[in-house]
């Protein structure tokens, strides 16, 4: 049977061209995206304005209050010097692709230096997991504990490995059993305060969770969902089991997309990032066609985020 999810039409690169090939065309749809009725002045919401021009940097001044907007504040391209069409490229890769791209890949195509692909890269991420906070699944969910990482030279291997980071999988499936929407958390630890935490956020009540029968997972049921635990163990794997069918093909996926694009990065710093990229793909994989055009709305209200705030510790949302 044909999976018609997989076959269906992205942005091609011809079409890619047409639409963002140009720096006025990228632009356009930058304020469109920023003022989808029209400019409001960020300090009194008065809309009547004139165009001014600081050398190329068209700016926006509010007829009211005269307050000076450029077309890139509160923006995640504030303060970049690459151009807007450079940054619609680096977005069409990331969506357009299945596994994503690395950040090496990345600067090859840009034609940038590797610093600056690591932060387009990390902000337009940054811009994904922000989207997806508020992302809740529900109905019939399976969900399961996974890890991220692997054995540092002259570590620790397994459980204990230093580069070792624990995530939760949680798929959510419809009456037919495929899978809808998946949401992949970064957790200290597997306990019940984290698996609390994670189903407060993350869904919603009156939920059904299938899980291996982890201690932890019996959290749920203080949100109100019902946990269906089926037990794993030497006898009966979960990948022999139906009902865990979607979330191990999933994180299948996931770990050989992490593997085989990035091969390796900051696991422990940086994991919250590249798990939010892969389910914002994941969550929008109906539509590819809109998916850039769906980035770049987001880009462009995200607000600004700075090197230095990327580089903090992770989780800064």
């Amino acid at each position: 049977m044909k999976n018609y999810i997989q076959l269906q039409k992205g942005l091609s690169l011809s079409e890619f061209q047409e639409n963002y090939g140009e720096e006025s065309l990228c632009e356009a749809a930058v304020e469109l995206a920023k003022w989808p009725e029209g400019f409001i002045c960020p300090k009194c919401s008065n809309k009547s304005h004139c165009v001014v021009w600081h050398g190329r940097v068209k700016t926006f001044q509010c007829n009211c209050c005269h307050t000076q907007v450029t077309l890139r504040s509160g923006t995640i391209f504030h303060a970049s010097k690459l151009t807007l069409v450079q940054w619609f490229q680096a977005m069409f890769f990331l969506t357009q692709s299945k596994n994503s791209i690395s950040t090496l890949e990345l600067k090859r195509h840009l034609g940038v230096g590797y610093r600056t692909a690591w932060l387009v890269s990390h902000k337009l991420m940054q811009v994904m997991l922000e989207r997806e906070l508020t992302t809740k699944l529900s109905g019939r969910i399976e969900a399961d504990d996974a890890y991220l990482g692997g054995k540092k030279p002259g570590g620790k291997a397994g459980r204990g490995s230093e580069n070792k980071v624990p995530f939760i999988a949680a798929v959510q499936t419809n009456k037919n059993g495929n899978p809808v929407y998946a949401v992949f958390a970064k957790v200290k630890t597997f306990n019940r305060d984290e698996v609390l935490a994670w189903a407060t956020r993350s869904l919603a009540p009156s939920s059904t969770v299938v899980s291996d029968g982890l201690a932890c997972f019996s959290a749920v049921e203080a949100i109100g969902c019902t946990h269906q635990k089926e037990v794993v163990g030497k006898n009966r794997k979960s990948t022999d089991m139906e009902c865990f069918n979607w979330v191990n093909t999933i994180l299948g996926n996931l770990k050989t997309s992490v593997s085989g694009t990035f091969h390796a990065f900051d696991f422990e710093k940086y994991a919250s990032r590249y798990l939010a990229a892969v389910q914002y793909r994941f969550n929008r994989r109906f539509d590819l066609h809109s998916l850039l055009h769906r980035l770049v709305n987001a880009a462009a209200n995200v607000g600004s985020r700075p090197e230095h705030w990327l580089r903090l510790a992770e989780d800064c949302a």
